[in-house]
């Protein structure tokens, strides 16, 4: 068994190592080989048995049971840890006070940065034509355009223009709904019935709580005027904590949501889209006869998004409940740190490939040195 390596009763063959070129399939030297990508590494694990059932068998002995090491220590040195832990416990309120005072920063810089999503909104919504100046733009392969591209795309400007002189769009048509469409987490949630409606979706803000107030936030939704509700704002309030669980205080590990909650929308007769009207034949059981019923229903729909599970004070809620407020926050969040500061990104779909980048930093583990199971 020379060069092999034991996993827990199991004996895995041996690992070697490779040093990651550039030169795709080049072999360095002996025994060495050049991996694709970290990604294959793991397929190629995952596809043998032996690995796979070794893995298991550790990770079952791993579930519920203590190394025995603090238990074997000697008492005195119990105490010096249990001192570590108190120490510990104290770090993790100074943390909450550091994020406590973060909230109090991004409330600064907002302020900051609302002049110039307000501009964005008047953009967006018709209300201010920017000039030549602002929107001058340089791609970044302007620089190896060709005279005879440049003058040929020059042509195509001015076609683009009378075109859309013809036409006469007023401000970025379908700004919001079409970042919405752009965002998995987001379209997930839209429905074909839900496009008409956001349409008319003129902005989304972002406020924070007022200073001394508990930590929350709220996502502001502007609509112009339309045929399915009076509401030209929708709000969702998040609340926020950012201190220790007196009984887990080492789990901290920043501010979480608490709870949400959402506004009535007052829609107009025969436009709500989060109902639906089914009906179903019901057998009377003396007469025997047969009579159809007209039910009212829940409907999927992006709009139950401001209709939240009410959270009762015990916190005890269903499974269904905890799912949907587990994706709500998530979605909440999402919309107040991504969406909102980088929405021309995210409806050019520049930040969906910088976000698709985020999700492959792994690759960057191939700049170094990678195990590679000699199978």
């Amino acid at each position: 068994l020379d060069g092999w390596q034991r996993f827990g009763s199991s004996i895995l063959p041996p690992v070697q190592y490779c040093q990651i070129s550039e030169d795709e399939g080049k072999e360095t030297m002996p025994g060495f080989v050049r991996l694709p990508s970290a990604r294959q590494l793991t397929v190629q694990m995952m596809q043998n048995p032996q690995i796979l059932a070794a893995l298991q068998e550790r990770l079952d002995g791993l579930v519920g049971s203590p190394s025995g090491y603090m238990e074997s220590l000697p008492k005195v040195v119990k105490r010096r840890v249990n001192a570590l832990k108190n120490l510990q416990v104290k770090c993790a309120h100074i943390e909450a006070k550091f994020y406590e005072e973060v909230h109090e920063l991004e409330r600064k810089y907002a302020a900051l940065y609302q002049p110039l999503f307000d501009k964005r909104s008047d953009i967006v919504k018709a209300a201010y034509e920017p000039t030549e100046e602002e929107c001058e733009w340089k791609a970044d392969d302007e620089e190896e355009l060709t005279e005879e591209m440049k003058e040929k795309a020059k042509m195509e400007e001015e076609k683009e223009k009378k075109d859309e002189e013809k036409e006469d769009p007023k401000g970025i048509p379908e700004f919001w709904l079409t970042v919405f469409k752009n965002v998995d987490l987001l379209s997930d949630m839209l429905q074909e019935h839900d496009e008409p409606i956001l349409k008319h979706l003129q902005d989304i803000k972002v406020k924070f709580s007022d200073p001394g107030q508990p930590m929350s936030f709220s996502l502001e939704f502007y609509f112009e005027p339309n045929e399915f509700f009076t509401n030209t704002l929708l709000t969702k309030t998040y609340k926020m904590r950012s201190e220790p669980d007196e009984n887990d205080p080492f789990s901290f590990d920043g501010p979480e949501i608490m709870g949400c909650t959402g506004c009535p929308i007052d829609w107009t007769k025969g436009k709500n889209i989060t109902l639906k009207t089914i009906k179903k034949k019901q057998k009377h059981k003396g007469r025997g006869t047969v009579r159809t019923v007209t039910k009212t229903v829940p409907n999927d729909s992006f709009f139950n998004f401001f209709t939240p599970p009410d959270v009762p004070e015990s916190g005890d809620l269903d499974e269904d409940s905890e799912a949907v407020l587990a994706a709500d926050f998530e979605i909440g969040h999402f919309i107040r740190e991504r969406i909102v500061p980088r929405a021309v990104l995210y409806f050019t779909g520049e930040a969906i490939e910088d976000d698709d980048d985020d999700v492959s930093t792994h690759h960057s583990l191939c700049n170094g040195l990678i195990p590679v199971l000699d199978l």
